[in-house]
Parts: structure tokens; C-alpha cells; sequence
């Protein structure tokens, strides 16, 4: 590749490089609430992964049973999520039954939430920014 070609690649990938991290700083929160729909139709997983900012992720799983209920699935959940989280890295508690919020904690970074997999048939996860 000579001089010029690669003066010409260093806009695009400057401009790469900026969309990708405003990309990956736009699912970044200090406060996430899973919503939880459905009851469950089959034994299954849900695995969700939390992003602090600079620092390690966490996949936590939580298995479901066939016949668990929504407001189970989230209590579940929470029950999971507040035995394999650092302890008071994050506040974890269940919001109008079949919600569950997650808040950092004091000296935590803002944090991104992701549901890597869900194999329980009819339980629906919506994730939103508070």
C-alpha cells in the first residue's frame, strides 16, 4: 500500500473507529430495567451479560423451569443475578412483579446490559435504559 492509499484510509478509519465507540457508549446506563413477558412453555435459559465501562463483562445464567410464571422468571432473576454479582457493585430488585432493575452502585461504572441468550419458549425480555 503506498503513501497515498494509505492517507485516504486514515479518514475512513478515524470515522469507523468514532461510530463504532459512540455505538458502544450509547448502550451504557447507570440503571437498566428488564421487563419480562410470558410464561414459560419450556424448560430453558436466560443468559444475560453486564458491560461495566472499562471493565470486565459478566455472563450470568439463570435457569427457568416449564410453568414458571413471569413474576417468577424475573424473581428468578434476581435471585441470580444477586448471587453472582460483586456485592454492592449493583443493586438488583424486582419492580411491579415481572420487572427487574439493576442500579450500579456507588464507585461502579456505568454499565451495559445485554440478553446474550434466551431458550425459554414464550418468555419475552425487553431491555430499557432508565
Amino acid at each position: 500500500m503506498n503513501v497515498r492509499h494509505r492517507v485516504a484510509a486514515l479518514p475512513l478509519m478515524l470515522i469507523s473507529l468514532f461510530v463504532f465507540s459512540q455505538a458502544a457508549m450509547a448502550d451504557m446506563s447507570n440503571k437498566w430495567r428488564m421487563e419480562f413477558n410470558g410464561s414459560a412453555n419450556s424448560d430453558g435459559a436466560i443468559t444475560v451479560r453486564i458491560s461495566p465501562e472499562g471493565g470486565i463483562p459478566l455472563e450470568i445464567t439463570t435457569l427457568v423451569s416449564k410453568g414458571t410464571r413471569e413474576n417468577m422468571v424475573a424473581k428468578a432473576v434476581v435471585e441470580s443475578l444477586q448471587s453472582k454479582l460483586p456485592r454492592g457493585a449493583y443493586n438488583v430488585e424486582r419492580d411491579d412483579g415481572e420487572d427487574v432493575l439493576i442500579k450500579k452502585g456507588t464507585g461502579t461504572p456505568i454499565f451495559g446490559l445485554d440478553v446474550l441468550s434466551n431458550t425459554v419458549k414464550n418468555v419475552k425480555i425487553h431491555l430499557d435504559k432508565e
